[in-house]
């Protein structure tokens, strides 16, 4: 009987023991308190909206201004987005012009940085060895800290004078859309091979493991399985370069030219929205003028332009975005 008390007594202790730890363990999972923690919680909050009341005063700015421009008695909305001749000294209100430039020269970037910067990223993402990674990823991305005032005297003194020299320059201005272009899609190139090789190594080893399992090559694989699995990323990185060349200032500013002109020869001179902002807002304008407010009527149909894009970058990403577990 006192073996079977004892061992019962035992049994009780060890039970009520089991539960101590059990209530001690359960009182170590409770929250904490961590001010250090809430405070850069409360910081990344503040800076979220920050830059959200940021995004909508500039909305407001542009549009306020803009409205200003359009209520004018001279100004006709239809004559903005269809006219061919601006020159608001005159009452000439067409957009076409400056838009069309810009749409020419970043066609031009973009014929140069998507498939340069997309052959890059699979290169560095599939057969680069890291060592040769870790080299070339940060010497590409040095063209990135380049300033583009650089960039633009680069195109004017190095780029014309070359495509003078193969094409004639009876064809090729001085100041033309093509070498701005082509030297606004180096400018970018960075952008996209950095985003691009980003998303192509992201892509599961196992997809790649399994195409080498089936037979295919390195080039097979690379094409056929890890570019259409990380396809969100590299479209994200296409619409990204695309609206900074769309916005681009100084290259075109320093090497397009300094004049509307509605044409679609790249050698020509034209002159780009953003060329047009920065080199009449340099000049004496008083406040209020029609010069003045043109500048944020053009700052407003670039702001959706870069809009329309980002919503579509969106879109297309949702349609192509794989989910790997």
């Amino acid at each position: 009987m006192d073996d079977k008390a004892s061992a019962g007594v035992s049994m009780d202790s060890r039970v009520a023991g089991v539960r101590r730890e059990t209530a001690e363990t359960t009182l170590n999972l409770r929250k904490k308190s961590r001010p250090g923690e809430n405070v850069i919680q409360g910081f990344l909050l503040f800076c979220g909206v920050l830059s959200m009341f940021t995004t909508i005063g500039i909305v407001l700015v542009l549009g306020n201004e803009s409205l200003h421009f359009f209520t004018n008695d001279n100004v006709s909305i239809t004559e903005f987005l269809t006219g061919t001749q601006w020159s608001p000294q005159i009452g000439q209100f067409g957009i076409l012009p400056l838009l069309l430039a810009t749409l020419v020269t970043s066609f031009i970037a973009m014929l140069v940085a998507l498939p340069l910067g997309l052959g890059a990223a699979i290169y560095l993402s599939e057969y680069a060895s890291p060592r040769a990674r870790k080299i070339l990823k940060p010497v590409l991305e040095v063209l990135a800290g380049v300033p583009t005032i650089v960039y633009g005297y680069f195109a004017l003194t190095f780029m014309t004078p070359l495509l003078q020299s193969i094409f004639g320059k009876d064809t090729v201005n001085i100041y033309n859309m093509a070498a701005a272009g082509l030297v606004m899609g180096i400018m970018i190139l960075p952008l996209v091979c950095s985003m691009s090789e980003d998303a192509l190594s992201a892509v599961p080893r196992s997809l790649r493991e399994g195409a080498y399992g089936l037979g295919a090559t390195r080039l097979e694989t690379a094409t056929k399985i890890v570019v259409p699995a990380g396809l969100s990323g590299i479209i994200a990185a296409f619409v990204v370069a695309i609206s900074r060349a769309v916005g681009e200032t100084m290259i075109v500013a320093v090497a397009a030219g300094a004049g509307p002109n509605f044409t679609l020869n790249p050698f020509a001179s034209a002159e780009t929205m953003t060329g047009h902002i920065a080199r009449i807002s340099g000049g004496d304008l008083s406040y209020d003028s029609i010069d003045y407010n043109s500048i944020f009527a053009i700052g407003m149909l670039l702001f959706l332009l870069t809009l329309v894009l980002n919503m579509g970058s969106r879109r297309l990403v949702r349609r192509f975005r794989e989910v790997y577990e």
